[in-house]
């Protein structure tokens, strides 16, 4: 259950902000559907990373990419799983700090805001993977609580309406949108570097699916609530749920809770960037054949810091790859890859067997 509330938090805690605006110029008011196909990517990503975990048991797909391919191209495709995460952490510490700038903390300088981030995720992790899973699961409730919440006490300024007509334009347009969302599905690839330390493996596959499922969901009450509220408007807002959360009242007692959503942001930020930390600094060690992960923690926070500028240049470009050259960078990093090591796997595994069931001639 540890393991799921990291996964839902990882797929989620950026998604609920920015795939309701960028979904929404590809499918128009058929935006609640891209989540539903977009989240297949995510299922097949956690069968594909059970699988290899049930052939190479204990080991992460830094160590089991060596046993199936060789040392060097074992190495090769480390190298680029780790450019990977150091490159879209950094994006997603971006992304945090660009919306708690424009949304609240107007004259704060932004090293501030991403030095104190990656401070806080820095201890963290280096307390190892227990403390992060414990935080995780203190922190899931007061994530997922007011998120929903927030959501119902908008439903006075719901105009249903605003759905019709379903698939004017064919499937289509929901299928184009569900691009970029498969790339924040495709994160579900963290679990490779989890199931090696569960209580259980076996329940690995199970609870891998249900964090999809409880991310397809989410995101499709987001969108609706979105669509409900501002109508086609959501292509033309940064933050959507920002903006509709300011409707959001309960007689008038319950006004202007955007900070609701900023202590969302912060919560859900806080275990998505410490996740990627911890699967960066973890993969790291084992790509080095370090015998500790904790002696890189702090240097490459330092490069993440530095990643935030050089990945990103400004929110526009921020928002352009999340669109764009995110969902394709995620689908070959994160599903390409580890299929292609499956297959492999499954080949050496069946040439194996033939080998050693073949009678020995005399």
């Amino acid at each position: 259950m540890q393991m799921s509330m990291l996964l839902y938090l990882t797929i989620i805690a950026t998604g609920i902000i920015t795939l309701p605006a960028i979904t929404a110029k590809y499918a128009g008011n058929d935006l609640w559907i891209s989540p539903i196909i977009a989240s297949l990517a995510g299922f097949l990503i956690v069968f594909i990373a059970v699988k290899l975990h049930n052939l190479y048991p204990r080991k992460t797909v830094m160590q089991y990419s060596e046993d199936i391919i060789g040392r060097i191209p074992g190495k090769v495709i480390g190298f680029f799983v780790l450019f990977f995460y150091m490159e879209i952490t950094g994006n997603v510490i971006r992304s945090y700090s660009e919306f708690i700038l424009t949304s609240f903390l107007f004259r704060t300088p932004l090293i501030f805001v991403i030095a104190s981030m990656l401070i806080l995720c820095a201890f963290c992790i280096y307390g190892r993977l227990e403390v992060l899973a414990r935080c995780a699961q203190f922190l899931f409730p007061v994530f997922i609580l007011p998120l929903f919440f927030s959501i119902a006490f908008l439903a006075r300024d719901f105009q249903f309406g605003n759905i019709l007509p379903v698939l004017e334009n064919g499937i289509m347009p929901p299928l184009k949108a569900a691009i970029p969302p498969s790339g924040w599905f495709g994160e579900i690839f963290v679990i490779a570097f989890l199931l090696p330390y569960l209580a259980d493996g076996k329940k690995g596959m199970k609870f891998g699916i249900l964090s999809v499922l409880g991310a397809m969901l989410t995101l499709m009450i987001v969108n609706l609530a979105a669509l409900f509220v501002l109508g086609m408007a959501i292509s033309n807002k940064t933050y959507p749920l920002m903006n509709v959360i300011r409707y959001a009242s309960l007689g008038s007692f319950f006004e202007n809770i955007e900070a609701v959503i900023m202590a969302v942001w912060i919560v859900g930020a806080f275990v998505k960037i410490s996740v990627l930390y911890y699967v960066l600094t973890l993969g790291t060690a084992q790509w080095l054949n370090l015998s500790d992960y904790r002696p890189v923690v702090w240097p490459i926070g330092i490069l993440l810091v530095q990643f935030t500028y050089w990945g990103v240049p400004s929110e526009m470009a921020l928002g352009r790859s999340d669109a764009t050259d995110f969902p394709l960078y995620s689908f070959f990093i994160q599903l390409s890859l580890p299929l292609f090591l499956l297959v492999i796997a499954l080949m050496r595994n069946k040439y194996k067997k033939k080998k050693v069931g073949k009678p020995v001639q005399t």
